[in-house]
């Protein structure tokens, strides 16, 4: 007898930050995994960097008047074996749901994009960041490497996510496809800056993204996406100019089918809360009947990706058993 599909419900995160506070956005999270879990979800995602918010800063003025942030954004940044890692995995286990967060990383010196995958019970699958940090964050963030670019197998399915434009880079979605990724998360920071001064970075491009990314993958995709409140407006927008750069609101969650169907009800762009949608993965193999980009679909003979899929580490250390064998060979 052949086992039936996984199908499962999902939900997707429209929510500010407590923005600068990581204890606090941790303790939002657990509110909003437990309301989840109490609602028959079996995943939530959480948007980019939502713990302890995006830097937004680095988008409204000159890096000497952002700098102003710089010292308490690392401070608030999460290490992945710290405690407030620790209190989400936690979380996890304590509902039994797989959850996705997004959330700046310090690691040493260094602040990274990172996006945790979280069993439920409590288990790490992975700690991932973002490939390439877009235009002015990279003044933030350093880049992650192509162990980063990973599907990993799951209970709900093969498993992965990216943040923000990562999808519009084409071999980046080619290297998760050609993995036969099931459910991804795409996680975004919100659509409201430069709102009616670039195009590209709201809603309508950025949505499709998320949408054209479950049809060309022939996937589910759980676009979770944050919202600027009014607190955070206050604190960021001290000028008029920067007032017309970053509006509140922004959020614009939704959930996609593998066929690029809208699968969830939207919230205003103002609203907190939860998106569900139920995931049918026997619906998958109907979506890639027609086109498997990374199978039936594609020319290898014609086009390949090249992919190194190697995480790179700043320092090698070889043990002495290892080192004896070198000496032999």
């Amino acid at each position: 007898m052949t086992r039936p599909h996984p199908r499962f419900k999902a939900a997707a995160v429209q929510a500010a930050p407590a923005f600068l506070d990581l204890d606090a956005g941790v303790d939002k999270a657990e509110r909003l995994i437990a309301e989840a879990a109490e609602n028959g979800a079996s995943l939530i995602a959480f948007p980019e960097t939502w713990l302890p918010g995006y830097p937004f800063w680095v988008w409204l003025g000159a890096p000497g008047w952002g700098m102003q942030f710089v010292q308490r954004y690392f401070d608030q940044s999460l290490e992945v074996d710290g405690p407030q890692m620790g209190r989400l995995r936690e979380a996890a286990r304590r509902h039994g749901i797989h959850v996705v967060m997004g959330y700046s990383e310090r690691s040493g010196a260094s602040l990274y994009m990172g996006q945790a995958l979280i069993g439920p019970e409590g288990e790490l699958i992975a700690a991932r960041r973002k490939l390439k940090p877009t235009h002015a964050e990279r003044t933030v963030f350093g880049e992650g490497d192509g162990g980063d670019l990973k599907v990993h197998a799951t209970a709900l399915g093969k498993l992965g996510a990216l943040n923000c434009w990562e999808h519009i880079q084409p071999l980046v979605k080619q290297a998760m496809f050609s993995q036969g990724e099931q459910v991804h998360v795409a996680s975004w920071p919100s659509f409201s800056l430069y709102r009616g001064l670039a195009y590209a970075l709201g809603p309508e491009v950025n949505l499709s993204a998320s949408q054209i990314y479950a049809v060309e993958g022939q996937c589910f995709v759980i676009g979770s996406c944050a919202t600027v409140s009014e607190e955070m407006t206050a604190l960021l927008c001290d000028a008029p100019d920067r007032a017309k750069m970053l509006l509140a609101g922004g959020g614009f969650a939704m959930i996609y089918g593998p066929d690029g169907r809208p699968l969830s009800q939207p919230l205003d762009e103002r609203a907190e809360g939860l998106v569900y949608a139920e995931l049918d993965l026997g619906l998958i193999p109907l979506a890639k009947a027609v086109a498997d980009p990374a199978g039936h679909y594609s020319r290898p003979d014609v086009l390949r990706l090249m992919f190194n899929d190697t995480p790179h580490r700043l320092v090698e250390r070889f043990d002495e058993e290892l080192n004896e064998v070198e000496r032999v060979a």
